[in-house]
């Protein structure tokens, strides 16, 4: 086997282990949603909205292979951070990170929000766009799903908490951390991984 094809079936067994990853978490959250570190925390609605993060790439890849004779390569590296903050997020449920690590909240909307925008950012990478465009799409889409979130947050479980007294700080907080992750990412994709990048023919 040659180093291409070897590298792309460590990348899709990798993607998959992420994939599995999730779906176990989930399962486990959903079976086990009497355990303390699940209580108030959105589990139901974790389980309906998380999945959807594994079939974006996927479903949208397989619409743009349909309708040309020579399908794309298969975007794993997308794939994988589109998915990983979910993964991670509920990995640190299940562990009861969130009530127990200070700085666990704070820490995943810094780098969660960082491989989201950076998951962006392979997309662009894709298309015909500079670097300035590249950073500035990047930031643009971590900060607006960081403020969906955030609203996501408040409408499932914040209003009825009792963290609704503090919301409104770590709400500035996290979006704040949020919006820093996107930066950094911004600038990886655009000064770092941008003169690598192999664009794709969308004719």
């Amino acid at each position: 086997m040659t180093k291409p094809k070897r590298l792309r079936s460590n990348t899709l067994w990798l993607n998959l282990a992420v994939k599995i990853a999730l779906i176990a978490l989930l399962v486990f959250g959903v079976i086990r949603d009497d355990l303390p570190q699940f209580q108030g925390k959105a589990m139901g609605g974790r389980a309906l909205t998380y999945p959807l993060s594994a079939l974006l790439v996927p479903v949208i890849w397989w619409i743009v292979a349909k309708r040309r004779s020579q399908a794309p390569s298969y975007p794993h590296a997308l794939d994988m951070l589109l998915v990983l903050p979910f993964v991670i997020d509920m990995a640190g449920n299940a562990l009861n990170l969130y009530d127990t690590v200070e700085w666990w909240a704070d820490i995943n909307h810094l780098v969660n929000w960082g491989i989201l925008s950076a998951g962006f950012g392979q997309l662009l990478l894709r298309l015909p766009v500079g670097k300035l465009t590249t950073a500035g799409l990047t930031v643009g889409f971590g900060a607006v799903t960081a403020i969906i979130w955030e609203f996501a947050e408040y409408f499932t479980f914040v209003r009825n908490s009792p963290e609704l007294a503090t919301a409104y700080t770590d709400t500035l907080g996290d979006m704040a951390l949020g919006l820093t992750g996107s930066v950094i990412a911004g600038v990886i994709n655009a000064w770092l991984l941008w003169p690598h990048r192999v664009v794709t023919n969308h004719r």
